[in-house]
């Protein structure tokens, strides 16, 4: 199996290609844009309480846009806005228990594949998958659009 960069290019453009089918099925399942799919991943993943403002850097988006994908999450029982501080201009953003469930029901063939891709790996062959998948989104997190 050739590993040179083509190879790396079509198999993760193909791996992305069938996330991205699995997103799109699931925004649409549930009355949501792409966009706000990528919202909730966002929120879960956070190391800490996400906010529009860091929201809007991670999504790469205006600050009207967060708005109304917030706002269309909050609708749709998704996320909570919570002001936590005593600084009441700070809202955080949390992913709701009931949508956390029904997104993990959806997704779970998704789990399951990858439980399945794993098992086909030694522990050791797994790290390495990994350092290559966090160095991968360390150098795609610095890339920026022209004209940005």
């Amino acid at each position: 199996m050739p590993t040179d960069l083509h190879a790396f290019a079509v198999r993760l453009r193909r791996m992305n290609g069938e996330i991205n089918r699995l997103v799109h099925g699931f925004a649409g399942d549930q009355g949501l844009h792409a966009t706000d799919v990528q919202a909730l991943a966002a929120i879960l993943d956070a190391d800490a309480p996400m906010t529009p403002k860091r929201l809007r850097e991670h999504l790469g988006l205006t600050s009207g846009a967060v708005t109304a994908c917030v706002d269309r999450l909050e609708r749709a029982g998704h996320i909570r806005r919570v002001r936590e501080s005593a600084d009441r201009r700070v809202v955080h953003l949390y992913y709701a228990a009931d949508a956390k469930s029904v997104a993990r029901t959806y997704f779970r063939p998704l789990a399951e594949a990858t439980r399945a891709a794993r098992s086909r790996f030694t522990e050791d062959e797994l790290s390495v998958v990994l350092r290559f998948l966090t160095a991968m989104g360390e150098e795609l997190s610095g890339i920026t659009s022209p004209g940005r």
